[in-house]
């Protein structure tokens, strides 16, 4: 359907274009600039929004125009757009969304406010995960049952665009991990990127938030994302300057938003989430994997997570900056997310077993299911092999989590990290 086809459909059932009902930034982004009321108050935006990424400094009278303009468009479905995760067009529907909400005006940004649509509202995947656990437990690469992030490796290897994927950052990362004039980190950032997006969760999950009982098992967790080239600096960079260059970046600031609204701590509810959704929480959290704000495990020993970053010397901004560092070191919505998710896993890993096991035998009834099992396990034993050596540098770690619950901080503080170059 072409996009002026398209077009009409839409304004035949809308009616008023500036009252239409939420749509994807997009199509909304269309149909404003077909109006010319909406397109020039959406052209002031653009403005507003580029002297914002500029770090300009704006008057008062602009200030105030970029307030208006915001205003101006009332109920339209610009103002109310959301993007979609997986989109094609991605971050174009993110510049969208940011030009419209960047009001210039003093105490006004409110990042807590997803430009992401409600995970509940978009399509679940259909995956044949248990399909192929299946095959992995009835065969000889099951392997070591105390190293369940090996296990969801040959899983992933089984997989032809989990294995693909995995494939591809692993080569983009890996090629000059640990030297920063070699490693590529924003082709191996896109990578990562790829991966978490494309790969359906029953695969990413059991990957990144994999159970361990010892550091063996750890360090693969810890090394999933390679974190020579994809995480860690020759020398930790403060965490202010890592929040700006989030901030500069639509993905990146979009995930944080993201990771805000759905890892949002509070300390009075059971599960230690604003939104009761760890689900959401651990989606979020796999968002940021890929971009200047980069969280990972901090030990082959533990599953705490954090930034590559540091708050010394930080001055009189030394408040804020342990603020950036709490979202993922005291958050305690993010560590029950992370604990739920193992713990589920321990406790009902050996009837889990038991059960794909059953269902691997059904497999084997007839022969054409023997062959695809016999075929997929040489298959997946290769490529086992290939990756044996190498994959120490792609794994995940153990033990639980507990902390202190904190608030969430005040996105309030940031304000003049946004509104004034430094």
């Amino acid at each position: 359907m072409g996009p002026a086809l398209l077009l009409g459909l839409l304004l035949s059932r809308a009616g008023d274009l500036m009252a239409l009902p939420s749509s994807d930034c997009v199509v909304a982004e269309q149909l404003c600039l077909s109006d010319s009321t909406c397109n020039a108050t959406y052209r002031t935006l653009e403005n507003c929004a580029l002297a914002k990424t500029r770090l300009l400094s704006l008057d008062h009278d602009s200030r105030v125009r970029c307030l208006n303009a915001e205003l101006d468009l009332g109920n339209s479905s610009l103002l109310h757009c959301k993007c979609h995760r997986r989109m094609k067009r991605q971050e174009h529907c993110l510049r969208i969304f940011w030009t419209v909400h960047s009001s210039m005006t003093d105490g006004y940004f409110n990042l807590e406010t997803s430009p992401y649509e409600n995970p509940a509202n978009e399509e679940h995947w259909k995956t044949d995960y248990n399909k192929l656990a299946a095959l992995v437990s009835g065969s000889q690469l099951a392997g070591d049952a105390t190293n369940p992030c090996l296990r969801a490796t040959h899983v992933c290897n089984l997989s032809k665009k989990c294995f693909r994927l995995r494939t591809d950052y692993a080569s983009i990362c890996t090629k000059g991990a640990g030297s920063e004039d070699v490693c590529d980190r924003r082709k191996c950032h896109r990578g990562l990127r790829n991966f978490f997006e494309k790969v359906p969760e029953d695969f990413t999950k059991r990957i990144l938030f994999c159970p361990c009982q010892d550091e063996f098992c750890g360090e693969r967790r810890r090394k999933t994302i390679v974190p020579d080239c994809s995480f860690q600096y020759n020398t930790k960079p403060n965490c202010l300057w890592l929040l700006d260059s989030c901030l500069e970046d639509h993905i990146c600031k979009s995930r944080l938003a993201d990771f805000q609204q759905n890892c949002q701590p509070v300390d009075i509810s059971p599960d230690g989430c604003s939104l009761h959704n760890h689900a959401a929480c651990l989606q979020a959290y796999m968002g940021m994997i890929g971009t200047p704000m980069t969280p990972n495990y901090v030990s082959n020993s533990s599953v705490e997570v954090s930034l590559w970053c540091t708050c010394e010397n930080s001055g009189n901004q030394k408040e804020k900056c342990d603020q950036i560092l709490s979202m993922f070191e005291s958050n305690k919505c993010l560590e029950n997310a992370i604990w739920s998710q193992m713990h589920q896993k321990q406790t009902a890993l050996k009837r889990q077993e038991d059960l794909l096991y059953s269902s691997s035998l059904s497999f084997q009834g007839d022969s054409a299911s023997i062959s695809l099992s016999s075929a997929m396990s040489q298959v997946a034993e290769g490529k086992t092999q290939r990756d044996s050596s190498k994959e120490s540098s792609m794994p995940m770690a153990s033990s639980v989590y507990s902390g202190a619950a904190t608030s969430w901080p005040s996105l309030a503080l940031f304000l003049p990290l946004l509104l004034s170059p430094h």
